[in-house]
């Protein structure tokens, strides 16, 4: 495993995820609501919102996957709570779910690739995850994010393809 180059938001992220993997016993909610408090954290008081949230994203998502690794968590259970947590984050702060959702998806692949996790289980949890929160939001959402994913995203089409869980 590779040494940990996480940001400022992604060591936050990490801390706030493995607090949150280690207080309570249902990691996916807990890493939902730590992933989406620190990226509404990190983009509070900023003009560019939805620039905010899109930088943000893959680092909160990264801190994630990393504390995923350092507490022996299923990293596409963490994949999937932290990227749906970043998808709703950046719906109720009014950024672009859209691409708040690829950039979500690409980080926690990233990640994997830093930890050397399994990235196609963590792709499928990322995608999975980015699905589920847009179809919360709404239709018009839940089509943006299945078609941005579908063509920017090598492996999306075939996990989109199969029954979501």
């Amino acid at each position: 495993m590779g040494k940990s180059v996480l940001c400022a938001v992604g060591r936050t992220a990490k801390m706030a995820v493995i607090g949150a993997i280690k207080g309570v016993g249902d990691t996916a909610e807990a890493v939902i609501e730590a992933s989406a408090d620190v990226l509404k954290t990190a983009v509070e008081g900023v003009a560019d919102v939805t620039g905010a949230v899109i930088a943000n994203t893959a680092k909160v998502v990264h801190g994630a996957i990393h504390a995923a690794s350092d507490t022996g968590a299923d990293v596409g259970t963490v994949a999937k709570a932290a990227v749906r947590g970043t998808v709703k984050a950046a719906a109720d702060v009014g950024g672009d779910v859209a691409q708040v959702a690829l950039a979500a998806t690409k980080g926690a692949v990233e990640a994997a690739e830093e930890i050397g996790a399994d990235t196609g289980k963590v792709l499928k949890g990322a995608v999975t995850g980015a699905i589920s929160a847009a179809d919360e939001i709404g239709s018009d959402a839940a089509q943006a994010v299945r078609d941005v994913l579908v063509t920017s995203v090598k492996g999306a089409k075939d996990v989109i393809k199969s029954p979501l869980k």
